[in-house]
């Protein structure tokens, strides 16, 4: 795009019958700003010769914007038989950036030219054409290059900024077509893409298609983990060859990827919503924190304009005249510490449901971990998950129960069934007979009591069950600083949509981040607002806490009563671990009630960790096992 300049120059000094070359000048340079000299006159040249040179020369730059102004013009004194002669200074500006501008200034020679023999008038000023108008010092045949400088693409970092991604062994395997005859390059590329589980006939064009001493590459994998690859299988096919090399990765393959996202090539979507700012080639995020925050991270680009010799000489090179420094991209700061996120993923390796585990720490708000198992098909169910949480809710419910008046010693009624509006509620399989009956409310909690809760639904309306599981953080969003789901418990239930609230059922749902959200809340004795990116000013809690926020005595009571999920209750397989723990299972039915989702909720010390099941038997029984791994794991 141009920009045409406001001409306003003062008249050069001509001979009384002639016409003033400012006219000229100006029509030079607002031909050349246009692309567009047509409508100049040229000394000896026609303007169709000029323009074929003009477009040769700056097609590079054709798309920048920019401005051509005739700086200064002055006109020589002619000599006796001489033509009057004129030189302009020709200022360009070419905006590269925002911030950066490639400027000169060139000259060129006007020639008056007397009208031809039989034609009036009073003559007209004409342009000596050099290549040199266009660039200084540019020469016949001479071309711009135009390079775009990447820059550096920028990290994305773990909590104390410990780098995530670091330079790890891997291996490339490929074709090394000095390694086999011509006759066997076909038969080496289609061996190899079927050891790799790649397109064998696009395999074998690629290797077709390179040059005859060409490694062609067919997959890099981790030397550590080669994704079901059998390296020495490939290896012995003739004409293979695997390279040990260095790459910058991340701990493993799986490593948070669908929260940190992917990088690769621009798509053509990506291009067009740029508006110039990425083209195509461009390395970009194209999911997760690295397209969210692609900008800081991609950094800016520079660019390198140089001259290019019309390659009559051999040894002339081109010469740079002009280039911008690319701007490398800013680190991204996460709170996930690397070796508890592996931990995180190692637990969950083996699970065929989607399922997930997040950490944080309480006395920050900080996110550890926030693992999702591959069943997901690479969805942050660890962080946008939606489920009922089962029992894990009760931590709310009791907490709404105890704002009504109740204490863990309170009597509450723990009958094998209860019917609401016609409809049967039960507890789980499995329940102790033994904490049936009449039992302290800590009881009914420990062993995670379904009527019980429900038997309380008049001594806590719906509306009283929101607040108490906003004062825990869930249904209450967060600067969490990536995607995330944090709950909703409605407000309007009644009936058995409210029975089955108190249960974490109904129409209550939560992520595994909401859930770690509200155990990290009652460790902390204040709600805890989790946080996976850090802001550029860490926020604080309030000084002056809202009404209806956490007290510390309401935390006290409710980590009084997880741990006794742990010394009496559904959790007691956790009881061998160290530190102060605390504890609720979870189960919610869905699907008609013929498969369930399994949670559990912990506290060790500093420590909340949520881990769900999406297809289980019971929160003891299928995420007990998993939580009682991660809490022991030597790295967390």
């Amino acid at each position: 795009m141009l920009v045409l300049p406001a001409l306003a120059l003062p008249l050069a000094a001509c001979t009384p019958d002639q016409p003033s070359p400012d006219g000229a000048a100006a029509a030079l340079a607002e031909g050349i700003a246009r692309a567009d000299v047509s409508g100049v006159a040229f000394v000896d040249l026609d303007a169709t010769t000029v323009q074929d040179h003009l477009d040769a020369v700056l097609e590079p730059v054709a798309d920048v914007e920019h401005t051509v102004e005739v700086e200064k013009l002055t006109v020589d004194d002619a000599e006796d038989g001489d033509a009057q002669r004129a030189t302009a200074t020709l200022a360009y500006t070419w905006d590269m950036s925002d911030e950066a501008a490639w400027e000169y200034t060139t000259s060129v020679d006007l020639a008056f030219v007397e009208p031809a023999e039989g034609e009036d008038g009073p003559g007209e000023w004409a342009a000596v054409w050099e290549p040199d108008v266009l660039v200084p010092d540019l020469q016949d045949g001479d071309r711009l290059a135009v390079e775009r400088v990447r820059a550096e693409r920028a990290e994305i970092l773990g909590a104390d900024d410990a780098s995530i991604v670091a330079d790890r062994p891997v291996y490339r395997i490929g074709v090394d077509k000095t390694h086999v005859d011509a006759s066997g390059w076909e038969s080496a590329a289609r061996d190899l893409a079927d050891v790799v589980g790649i397109d064998a006939d696009a395999y074998a064009e690629q290797v077709a298609g390179a040059g005859e001493k060409a490694f062609v590459e067919a997959i890099t994998v981790r030397t550590q983990d080669t994704a079901g690859i059998d390296v020495d299988d490939a290896r012995a096919i003739d004409g293979v060859a695997v390279i040990d090399d260095e790459l910058p990765l991340a701990p493993t393959r799986e490593f948070a990827r669908p929260i940190l996202g992917r990088v690769g090539d621009a798509t053509a979507e990506i291009v067009d919503e740029s508006e110039g700012e990425i083209v195509a080639g461009d390395t970009v995020g194209l999911s997760g924190l690295q397209r969210q925050y692609d900008q800081q991270l991609r950094g800016a680009p520079g660019v390198s304009i140089s001259v290019v010799p019309d390659g009559s000489a051999e040894d002339e090179e081109p010469v740079e005249v002009f280039a911008v420094d690319p701007v490398d991209g800013v680190a991204l700061s996460t709170t996930l510490r690397p070796d508890m996120q592996v931990a995180a993923e190692q637990v969950l390796a083996d699970q065929t449901t989607p399922a997930a585990i997040v950490a944080i720490e309480p006395s920050t708000g900080d996110v550890l971990a926030a693992a999702s198992a591959t069943a997901g098909d690479g969805l942050s169910t660890a962080t946008t998950g939606q489920y009922a949480p089962g029992s894990t809710f009760k931590v709310a419910s009791t907490l709404a129960m105890l704002r009504a008046g109740l204490t863990p010693d309170s009597t509450v009624s723990c009958p094998e069934t209860i019917t609401v509006d016609g409809r049967e509620f039960q507890n789980v399989p499995g329940y102790p007979a033994d904490a049936l009956g009449d039992v302290p409310l800590r009881t009914a909690f420990a062993n995670s009591c379904n009527t019980a809760m429900i038997g309380q639904r008049d001594t806590v309306d719906q509306q009283a069950l929101h607040d108490a599981a906003a004062s825990l953080g869930l249904g209450v969003e967060s600067d969490l600083g990536a995607p995330a789901y944090f709950g909703d418990v409605p407000t309007d239930s009644q009936g058995t949509d409210h029975a089955a609230s108190m249960i974490g059922q109904g129409r209550v749902l939560a992520s595994p981040l909401a859930m770690a959200t509200v155990a990290a809340s009652v460790s902390a004795g204040h709600r805890v607002s989790p946080v996976l990116v850090h802001p550029d000013v860490q926020s604080v809690a309030d000084e002056t806490p809202d009404a209806g926020d956490l007290t510390e005595d309401e935390a006290a009571t409710l980590r009084s009563l997880m741990a006794s999920v742990v010394t009496d209750g559904s959790a007691s397989d956790l009881q061998d671990l160290p530190g102060e723990l605390g504890a609720k299972t979870g189960t919610a039915q869905y699907d008609d009630g013929s498969v369930a989702h399994a949670w559990m909720i912990a506290t060790q010390d500093d420590l909340a960790v949520a881990v769900f099941v999406e297809t289980g038997e019971g929160g003891s029984v299928t995420a007990g096992p998993l939580m009682h791994a991660f809490l022991d794991a030597p790295n967390h």
